[in-house]
């Protein structure tokens, strides 16, 4: 299911770079004031992450004359797909689209989404943490605001790890993270699962020190040097060899309901995920309540370095309405700006992108999360687990760059590297190697030159 989708956002938009985007100009669907006849300006916004509605209320109330409306119109490429098809056909575009970081600089080369320097974002570089910041900063303009980040933490079932006799605070290196598994895998759970996440195999790759892709400022060149990479050789022999030797749970898929059980039962034993993760783990296994942690990544040398996993940013949709562009980010930098936006969202489960956030007394010394119906749950036994992702943020490298066509690159790994993981029949590099061969004939077919 989750390889259609993806493989429907590849066909619809696989355009070459050289195709003309006239249609972006007044795509978008909603009425101005001018039209509406109310003296309101009406704003669209697509997106699929729960708390952005909340600040609704509190920025209509400071803004009267500007009505906002989310729609959630799929999440992730169910949206890009829609959202593609809005703007290449002309007509029913939002104003605003949640699009991740990884998805952004393909709206980005294409010209669908706008410079935001020309509001005043190019000023906010120190507000952001440096890997939001870098993902939204693009060939010399700013073409989104952080909405939230995902830096990479190891979540852990401590009483799963006491029972083997592992303390991960002490495990620093991918070294000591080996026979820790072993000694997880001893007691019957495995220390984590992959079954081939395109998404999970670039922030690895990306933690190694790896840059594997560029993109030239112009958007006519692409270099793919997946194989030559020293970082991604780094991650997949690693990941190979815990393969190998079954020490990771390669059957069960990510966000499952079984995926979901293994972690309320302890057989699975812990994450390498982004920041995000505290609130799935609330809801998706009640029983490790009380049993989770959170400690830093691991590393292959044990530097303290990190990477991003997920995080969304708020794009300003192409348009010719000077005015209603304005009126859209008035409510973006509400949402991603403003003190008041991001304390709402970050009160509903968000983890912010923002220094100050980050930073806040309050943020940093909450150990309960809070369930929907209120009550409040000491998940990860009393800790200010907000320390450590705080930290965890710091530490995120800048540099990783991702392809102008990633959506279409995360979709067909894996059609090329899934069997080093289901079966084994191929080994990881042998996978890695044909998903490089996939992307370079892709990207020439796109008219792209690449390197």
């Amino acid at each position: 299911m989750k390889f259609t989708a993806q493989k429907a956002i590849a066909a619809t938009g696989a355009i070459a770079m050289m195709v003309g985007i006239a249609a972006c100009g007044s795509s978008n669907a909603d009425t101005s004031a001018d039209e509406s006849g109310s003296g309101t300006t009406e704003i669209t916004v697509w997106a699929w992450e729960p708390t952005l509605e909340r600040t609704i209320e509190g920025f209509e109330a400071e803004n009267p004359d500007i009505s906002v409306t989310v729609t959630n119109a799929g999440t992730n490429t169910d949206e890009y797909n829609a959202l593609n098809n809005a703007i290449e056909g002309g007509s029913g575009a939002p104003d605003i689209a949640q699009i991740e970081y990884y998805a952004l600089p393909e709206y980005q080369i294409r010209g669908y989404v706008m410079d935001l320097s020309e509001y005043g974002a190019d000023e906010f570089s120190d507000f952001y943490t440096p890997g939001t910041w870098s993902s939204v900063n693009l060939n010399g303009g700013v073409y989104a605001l952080p909405m939230d980040s995902g830096p990479m933490a190891w979540f852990y079932n401590k009483d799963v790890f006491d029972a083997a006799g592992v303390d991960p605070t002490q495990v620093r290196t991918w070294d000591d993270f080996y026979e820790a598994a072993k000694a997880i895998r001893a007691t019957g759970s495995y220390i984590t699962s992959d079954s081939g996440d395109a998404g999970f195999f670039d922030s690895m790759s990306w933690l190694a020190g790896a840059t594997p892709f560029d993109t030239s400022s112009d958007g006519t060149e692409v270099t793919i040097d997946l194989t030559g990479d020293s970082g991604v050789t780094t991650f997949t022999e690693f990941w190979q060899k815990l393969i190998d030797e079954d020490l990771i749970d390669t059957q069960t898929v990510g966000w499952s309901d079984e995926w979901n059980r293994g972690l309320n039962d302890g057989s699975i034993a812990s994450l390498l995920t982004g920041a995000w993760m505290p609130y799935n783990l609330l809801s998706g296994a009640p029983d490790g309540d009380g049993k989770w942690r959170i400690t830093q990544m691991p590393t292959a040398d044990g530097s303290e370095t990190n990477s991003e996993n997920g995080g969304s940013s708020l794009a300003l949709i192409q348009t010719d309405d000077t005015a209603k562009a304005e009126a859209a980010y008035k409510f973006m930098e509400y949402a991603c700006h403003n003190a008041d936006g991001i304390a709402t969202r970050v009160d509903g489960g968000a983890f912010p992108a923002d220094n100050d956030t980050l930073a806040s007394e309050d943020f940093l010394n909450m150990t309960s999360l809070t369930d929907s119906d209120g009550n409040a749950h000491e998940y990860f036994g009393g800790q200010k687990f907000n320390e450590e992702l705080a930290k965890a943020a710091a530490n995120v490298s800048t540099g990783y760059k991702f392809l102008p066509f990633e959506v279409y690159a995360r979709g067909v790994f894996a059609d090329d590297a899934g069997a080093a993981y289901t079966d084994q029949s191929i080994t990881l590099a042998d996978g890695v190697a044909a998903w490089e061969e996939n992307l370079k004939s892709y990207a020439e077919q796109q008219g792209y030159t690449v390197k």
